[in-house]
């Protein structure tokens, strides 16, 4: 797709994933046993032929730029190929990115020197396989000047997006973000129609309402509460139904944002369904990422004679369970999980090593942490409070690096 500029927002701060977002930003958070969140995005443009992709970084970003240089320097710029990252230039004044739509903004000149017609602009921190190629067909059958992907939600679940109204032809004619009392879709009160922060622009107009809200004092800078309710009123902007069978994807009709420790820990989670709703291993669309080359994964029997054993987990390579038992659990790679150990329901991030006779349970380990001999997380949640974060559902996370110190 030569005429098509990628933008991948990538800046986020990702406060509700904290703890996990205390060293990195929130798309190189480590999802699905081997990837990075952004991983997926990623994918979906090199499946989709978007060969032009900037990604527009800010908050923590060294972990997600060595990774993007590590396993996504792909393309041939010699060839208008690219996967570029983009710090904050400060070219507009001397501020961070005030929101979505000013982070493009700032970065204007980039849209000015591509020759694109059209710009495709994304999140790099969903979960979810689309062919973006069959949503730029749309735009371009309909003459639309913006399109805007959307999907079905619940009306309970509806306060959390941008919600849209259309019309026959799926042109939208109101569009709501976060609204108190969500508009359902007709003939099916109990959901509506739900933007996924999927965008694609015709090039002048994008360039002429970021121009217009920037000279506007009172504007957040936001593309679902500022830019897109003006341009409804004034121009053609269209509405794509995700999980269509359209493009070459196969539709799983699944979409996660994983911005908070519960739903990174449900979607991880959902990878270890009998049939997954998101599944890996689809061969027509694999999942891209940076990997090191670890030795395999191995079981081998402890100590005490009892065998290392796996169940119904994804175990990564370099991995090694050691006469200890893993259920129900994702390890990343070179996790070493020692004699009598027991990890059920359980993330553990690379590096992790977790001693003989250690219990845990509902947790999130994150990198090189070195859990003791002994040691229960997940299992009381007064010790746990003192020590970790805990989310609502419960879910205990260890941050990276921590030490464990007399017991603690």
């Amino acid at each position: 797709m030569e005429d098509t500029l990628t933008i991948i927002l990538a800046g986020g701060v990702g406060s509700r994933l904290h703890p996990l977002t205390e060293e990195r930003a929130k798309p190189a958070v480590p999802f699905g046993g081997k990837y990075r969140i952004i991983d997926f995005t990623l994918a979906n443009c090199l499946h989709s032929d978007m060969r032009k992709v900037l990604v527009l970084t800010q908050y923590r970003s060294h972990s997600l730029q060595k990774h993007l240089r590590d396993g996504w320097s792909i393309f041939n710029p010699e060839l208008g190929e690219y996967i570029t990252t983009v710090p904050p230039q400060m070219r507009k004044g001397g501020e961070w990115y005030a929101g979505t739509a000013d982070a493009i903004y700032q970065n204007l000149f980039l849209l000015q020197r591509s020759e694109a017609s059209n710009v495709l602009i994304l999140s790099g921190d969903h979960i979810y396989r689309m062919d973006y190629a069959a949503m730029l067909k749309f735009h371009r059958k309909t003459s639309a000047d913006v399109t805007i992907a959307c999907m079905k939600v619940s009306h309970g679940e509806a306060g959390s997006f941008g919600i849209m109204s259309v019309d026959d032809d799926m042109r939208i004619t109101a569009f709501e973000e976060k609204p108190e009392q969500p508009q359902g879709i007709p003939g099916d009160p109990e959901h509506c129609l739900a933007s996924m922060g999927i965008y694609i622009f015709s090039m002048d107009l994008l360039q002429e309402a970021l121009a217009a809200d920037h000279q506007d004092s009172n504007s957040a800078h936001d593309f679902g509460h500022d830019i897109l309710p003006k341009l409804i009123r004034s121009h053609r902007v269209h509405a794509y139904r995700f999980g269509k069978k359209t493009g070459r994807v196969s539709p799983d009709n699944y979409w996660r944002d994983v911005g908070t420790i519960d739903s990174f820990y449900e979607a991880n989670m959902d990878l270890l369904e009998p049939v997954p709703a998101l599944n890996l291993y689809q061969d027509d669309w694999p999942i891209r990422t940076y990997q090191s080359q670890p030795p395999p994964a191995r079981t081998v029997p402890g100590a005490s004679g009892s065998e290392g054993v796996f169940i119904n987990s994804i175990v990564a390579g370099g991995t090694i369970i050691a006469g200890g038992s893993v259920q129900h659990s994702i390890l990343f790679p070179r996790v070493h999980v020692g004699d009598e150990a027991i990890v059920r329901d359980s993330i553990l991030f690379e590096g992790v090593a977790v001693g003989g006779n250690a219990r845990l349970n509902h947790c999130i380990i994150d990198k090189n942490v070195r859990v003791p001999a002994g040691e229960t997380i997940g299992l009381d949640n007064e010790k746990d409070a003192r020590r970790f974060t805990i989310s609502p559902k419960g879910i205990v996370v260890v941050p990276k690096g921590y030490r464990f110190v007399d017991g603690n």
